[in-house]
């Protein structure tokens, strides 16, 4: 038996959660979709997750919630991290963060799938060793299920393909996020391992990175402050679709996926 795992690349504020809700039900219906995780970090007002946040992404369709390093942004979310197990923060924050670094959750097929978020070092803040803490979670979970999914999130492509070969073999999925850039290397790697380097954001792609161009541009061009308000023009989802065997935990088909305007443009491998 096959399962088909959707990764949602950053969902960037209203405009990411607005297209899940038009897009994400149709899409997992249309394309037998069995699990969704999305990474959210930036999903209230640009960064942060809210309570009602996230649960605007759960009812658009989502399982399970990756953070990054802005996750601590808005307090509340601690409270939300420590009660929901679909929320996940990465595993190399200190042992004292709240939360969990994984997680094991059902799907309606009846098997149940492992999900493991890390940051990376690279151009990033001072954290835990990323393939370390990745490594312990996923020999860990391995006796639990051999569906894995491994959200890398971090600047570097460099680290996240680092990753991808570190754990290729060992876990189902390999996906990055964070940089809002959609790369072209879908694939499955040698050992079985699904992998893409980022798979873009969900948001408005009408602006840089997520935020309002004028605002970025005085930044850029001045060196003066200036606030990276959200943008709003040209909502899309990022994401790539990963087809697991259940039993094996191998990946056996891999491809980008963009929604926009009612449009699904795909990308296979």
């Amino acid at each position: 038996m096959d399962l088909r795992i959707l990764t949602v690349g950053d969902v960037v504020g209203a405009p990411g959660r607005r297209v899940l809700k038009q897009h994400l039900k149709a899409l997992r219906r249309e394309r037998d979709v069995d699990f969704v995780v999305a990474n959210a970090e930036n999903v209230t007002n640009g960064s942060g997750i809210s309570i009602k946040d996230a649960e605007s992404l759960f009812r658009s369709g989502v399982d399970c919630i990756t953070g990054g390093d802005h996750v601590w942004r808005k307090p509340e979310t601690v409270g939300l991290i420590e009660r929901d197990e679909r929320v996940v923060r990465a595993a190399n924050f200190h042992a004292s963060a709240p939360g969990r670094g994984s997680t094991v959750l059902g799907t309606p097929r009846g098997t149940d799938v492992a999900v493991v978020h890390v940051l990376g070092r690279v151009f990033m803040p001072p954290i835990d060793c990323p393939f370390e803490a990745a490594a312990r979670a996923v020999d860990r979970l391995r006796g639990r299920t051999r569906v894995i999914v491994v959200d890398m999130h971090c600047e570097a492509t460099s680290e996240k393909v680092a990753m991808g070969r570190h754990l290729d073999g060992k876990v189902s999925v390999v996906f990055g996020t964070h940089t809002h850039v959609p790369t072209a290397d879908v694939q499955v790697l040698p050992g079985g391992t699904g992998y893409i380097t980022d798979v873009g954001m969900t948001g408005p792609y009408d602006s840089i990175l997520g935020r309002r161009t004028d605002r970025v541009l005085k930044r850029f061009t001045t060196g003066m402050p200036s606030r990276f308000d959200v943008a709003s023009g040209d909502a899309r989802i990022g994401a790539a679709l990963f087809t697991v065997d259940a039993i094996t935990g191998r990946c056996v088909a891999a491809e980008r996926i963009e929604i926009a305007a009612g449009e699904e443009e795909e990308v296979s491998a």
